[in-house]
């Protein structure tokens, strides 16, 4: 994902450790190891410093460091994952898509009294539009948010509204939208 070089990423950490720098001379790489015959939806059983607990026990961040790899072996991506990453992974384990990445609804044109529901847990949820029909036209990216949950397509005039499924007061210390054109307008003019 990143577009840094793991040589160059190596260097600059052996620099910062006070280490010469060494440049090196084969590539890095890992390989896929099955371990015990298990199918991806057991849970595989997890010793060291980390636990692995289902999502729905996941409260705070620390719930999400893995416990690493036992000493002279390569880590699994459940093993090494945290964070983000790691919460993607337990949720396929239990076969759900944390981060909902079907598309959303093509077959008909939103409107301001049928729009397209996009859901989110965020603040702010971007949502690229192609068109209607779809890839009728280029991308054009709407940035809804909690404030702001309605915006029509500049292109196509679809209408996409954010349904916010998070917590509440999840992100009570979010900053203020910034002012656009549409905070200028008569309040007589608004859609209601």
């Amino acid at each position: 994902m990143f577009s840094r070089s793991v040589i160059a990423t190596a260097r600059r950490a052996a620099v910062a450790q006070g280490f010469k720098p060494v440049v090196a001379r084969r590539a890095f790489s890992a390989s896929v190891v099955a371990r015990g015959g298990h199918s991806h939806h057991h849970e595989p059983e997890v010793t060291g410093p980390g636990t692995l607990k289902p999502l729905s026990e996941i409260k705070v961040a620390s719930d999400l460091v893995g416990p690493g790899a036992q000493p002279g072996t390569v880590p699994t991506d459940l093993e090494q994952a945290t964070g983000l990453e790691r919460l993607e992974i337990l949720g396929k384990m239990e076969g759900i898509d944390v981060f909902n990445m079907k598309p959303l609804d093509a077959s008909r044109l939103g409107t301001m009294e049928d729009p397209i529901i996009a859901l989110s847990a965020g603040e702010e949820h971007y949502v690229g539009c192609t068109g209607f029909p779809a890839d009728s036209h280029v991308t054009m990216w709407l940035t809804l948010s909690r404030s702001r949950p309605i915006e029509r397509c500049t292109e196509c005039g679809n209408v996409i509204k954010m349904e916010y499924i998070g917590a509440e007061d999840a992100h009570s210390d979010a900053p203020e939208d910034p002012k656009t054109m549409a905070d200028f307008v008569k309040k007589e003019y608004w859609y209601n």
